[in-house]
């Protein structure tokens, strides 16, 4: 419905979210954290994983259903390791890579079995920085 007077709209930051772990899952501090269905679990090898960010502490699930504990995720732009066999360049800048696994991101796809890990924002010695 309409509005028909002012009303305090609710808003967050954008940066912090909370997500419900997948089942028999541990996830680290620092981890690049995918959704699988809408729970949480470490980055990995694999097609149709939503880049969620960047763990904000360590979560053990290990011996849970999904959605016992809940873990805190950031949004925003971070440094992970470089695959050396698929590496990401200067040239990619401004495009797409891809999750290897929770803390290494990758130039392609693999012939289409890695789920996009966020936007290339620079590149240096240290690794990539990406946008997620």
């Amino acid at each position: 419905m309409a509005l028909t007077q002012e009303r305090d709209t609710p808003m967050r930051d954008g940066a912090i979210y909370r997500h419900p772990v997948a089942a028999s899952t541990k996830i680290l501090k620092g981890a690049l954290v995918v959704l699988d269905a809408g729970n949480a679990k470490p980055g990995a090898t694999a097609t149709g994983l939503i880049a969620a960010g960047r763990a904000e502490e360590t979560v053990d699930n290990s011996s849970g259903s999904a959605g016992d504990v809940w873990i805190t995720v950031r949004r925003g732009v971070f440094r992970f390791a470089n695959k050396a066999d698929d590496a990401v360049t200067q040239a990619d800048v401004g495009k797409d890579c891809y999750v290897v696994d929770d803390a290494t991101v990758a130039k392609t796809t693999a012939a289409n079995t890695r789920s996009k890990a966020g936007t290339v924002r620079a590149v240096e010695a240290g690794g990539v920085w990406v946008e997620i």
